[in-house]
């Protein structure tokens, strides 16, 4: 097997997949959650002009059902309670007459296409994982798998109110868990103060969701709490408009923008602004099989990873990136100006994982290596991201309670080698302030390690590792990055040695790696895991990881995908790009140590440490 022409067919590969303008948007796999939450929303807003959209959706889900009755983000996914609620529910919904919210009693074919036994077989998977289909079971089941963060768990008990699998209309409503929405007339600087029940990304459904639960089922009418949500709904309403994108979709998710489209539809609101234009976000965003993903595309993002993997591959992407930089305060989050975020489209929100790796894939791109205002300025932005506890959020400094909104050692590893890629080129002050904060990030990544050696990251994991976490992935890109840069390198060497170890350990015995110890292999992992690992100058033998990638991927020619990637609100979901860029980094990085002769991988390759 040779080494330099498998790294010729997955460059060739990769450079295939960059669209007309130069850069890359992927392909996000499709989702059976999404594909529920739009035709529940569809259904809502106008089940007969929709029926054709609900029928091609119904058809879809009931060909994707596993064998076991449920349903998985992915069509590769194993069956989840959250998915198989909002599949179950939709069909039962669409069964059931398509729109239990109209008056004139009209059906839709769709209704047709909802076989009995699939409705069945998806009760009885659901009946197994909670007990029973009693309402309360139900709601136990749901709270208990999202703990106190309400962004996901009072969505779904929505869904299933709506589609009438909660029980009657009255009782249904009373068991969705109430949300404050009346906070969002707050100043949005007091939110990580106040400590919200849902994420910072997820202020739509808070308001949209939190006024339909009050319109179905509102207190009492002598406790204030009454009057006052009656009274500021009139001023927080606007706000539902004021925060879409003129894409009309919520940060271009098809779960968030159809939830919220569905509490305003079930709430006397169908008319209201934003309902028409997510609604045309929903109808544009429906693949040609009936299916809709999690999200249109996560192109800022992956065109970074394939920059990063290609090198110094010049083409029009770095002014494409570069325009992709936010220049204005953002509506959604109050981010400042000078952050990146994962699409080049208008509802995506500045990020730190897509600022650090924008900042990184201009450096590899940036020939003349001057710093200038959208360096300086992104630079800034990360480093005023950094929390108290030294790590990086994703979107929010300050807010931290909740997982999507704590610190992540992935993110904190990739701030420190953009800070520090740059260093050299800010001005004084900054380079002050990115010494002080790497002191402190390095404390938080001595604390987040664990006793292993490893790191959980908070945007993978792994459904079939332990507590769905992946640690491999996570180990290996806080090592990935800590390694990238000498300045960090040397500081980072204890922690750097122990993740080195961890990876050794969870290594499988035909040299490829899974989501830790126990999962099945991945390109994916195996890929990140042995690039980690050369860059951290570890000892070991790389060329049984280089037979098992060169094997799977038919010497880079073929990429199947896994779903290790994790959405909002823990939706799995694959990206095409993911083996492809992955794989390329592993087998350059091998290719940048291994002398010449050792190309053609040799069973006693190895790298000194």
């Amino acid at each position: 097997m040779n080494l330099d022409q498998a790294i010729t067919n997955t460059r060739a590969h990769l450079l295939s997949l960059r669209n007309e303008r130069g850069h890359w948007e992927g392909e996000l796999s499709s989702s059976a959650l999404s594909t529920a939450t739009a035709m529940g929303a569809l259904s809502l807003v106008d089940a007969e002009k929709h029926r054709g959209r609900i029928a091609t959706g119904t058809q879809w889900l009931v060909e994707n059902q596993n064998a076991d009755g449920g349903w998985g983000d992915t069509t590769i996914s194993q069956s989840n309670l959250s998915t198989t609620l909002l599949c179950w529910s939709a069909l039962h919904l669409v069964s059931s007459g398509g729109d239990r919210y109209r008056s004139d009693g009209k059906f839709t074919d769709a209704a047709d296409r909802v076989p009995a036994v699939s409705l069945h077989h998806a009760a009885t998977w659901i009946a197994a994982r909670v007990g029973s289909l009693e309402p309360e079971k139900i709601v136990n089941a749901v709270v208990a798998r999202y703990g106190k963060d309400k962004t996901f768990s009072v969505p779904i008990l929505m869904h299933c109110a709506i589609c009438g699998t909660l029980g009657d209309d009255a009782d249904a409503w009373r068991r969705v868990l109430a949300l404050p929405f009346e906070l969002a007339a707050l100043p949005r600087a007091w939110f990580g103060a106040v400590g919200l029940p849902v994420v910072s990304y997820a202020l739509p459904a808070l308001i949209a969701i939190g006024h339909a639960r009050f319109h179905h089922a509102p207190p009492p009418k002598w406790s204030p709490l009454f009057w006052l949500r009656r009274f500021l709904w009139e001023h927080i309403s606007p706000m539902l408009h004021q925060l879409q994108p003129s894409s009309g979709g919520y940060l271009e998710a098809t779960p968030l923008t159809s939830f919220v489209t569905m509490a305003l539809a079930c709430a006397g609101e169908k008319f209201h602004p934003c309902v028409p234009v997510a609604v045309e976000f929903l109808e544009r965003s429906q693949r040609e099989d009936g299916s809709w993903a999690i999200d249109t595309n996560l192109a800022t993002w992956g065109t970074t990873l394939a920059v990063k993997a290609l090198g110094d591959e010049r083409s029009p992407v770095m002014q494409w990136l570069l325009g992709q930089q936010y220049q204005t305060v953002h509506p959604f989050t109050n981010a400042a100006p000078g952050g990146w975020a994962w699409t080049d489209l208008p509802g995506g929100v500045p990020d730190a994982d897509d600022t650090a790796g924008a900042l990184i894939a201009l450096r590899t791109l940036d020939g003349r290596r001057l710093a200038g205002i959208p360096y300086t300025r992104a630079i800034t932005w990360l480093l005023d991201l950094q929390n108290r506890d030294g790590g990086i959020p994703t979107f929010c400094r300050g807010w931290g309670t909740l997982p999507f909104d704590r610190s992540a050692p992935e993110l904190t590893a990739h701030a420190l080698l953009a800070w520090w890629l740059w260093h050299d080129e800010m001005p004084r002050d900054l380079q002050q302030r990115i010494r002080y904060a790497t002191d402190h990030a390095l404390i938080y990544l001595a604390k987040t390690q664990r006793a292993d050696g490893s790191w959980v990251p908070l945007w993978f994991g792994n459904e079939h590792a332990k507590g769905e976490e992946n640690p491999v992935y996570g180990t290996a890109q806080v090592l990935a990055y800590l390694a990238g840069c000498g300045a960090i390198a040397e500081k980072a060497k204890p922690l750097i040695q122990a993740g080195a170890r961890y990876l050794l350990a969870a290594q499988k015995a035909d040299g490829s790696w899974g989501g830790d110890a126990t999962a099945p292999s991945s390109i994916e992992e195996t890929g990140v895991a042995l690039h980690a690992l050369i860059q951290s100058g570890a000892s070991f033998q790389f060329a049984p990881p280089l037979r098992w990638l060169l094997t799977a991927t038919k010497e880079g020619t073929h990429f199947p995908t896994a779903p290790i990637g994790l959405y909002f609100a823990r939706l799995w979901y694959h990206e095409r790009l993911y083996p492809v860029v992955w794989t390329l980094q592993a087998l350059a990085s091998a290719q940048r140590v291994a002398e010449p002769r050792e190309r053609s991988v040799s069973e006693d390759a190895h790298l000194p440490q």
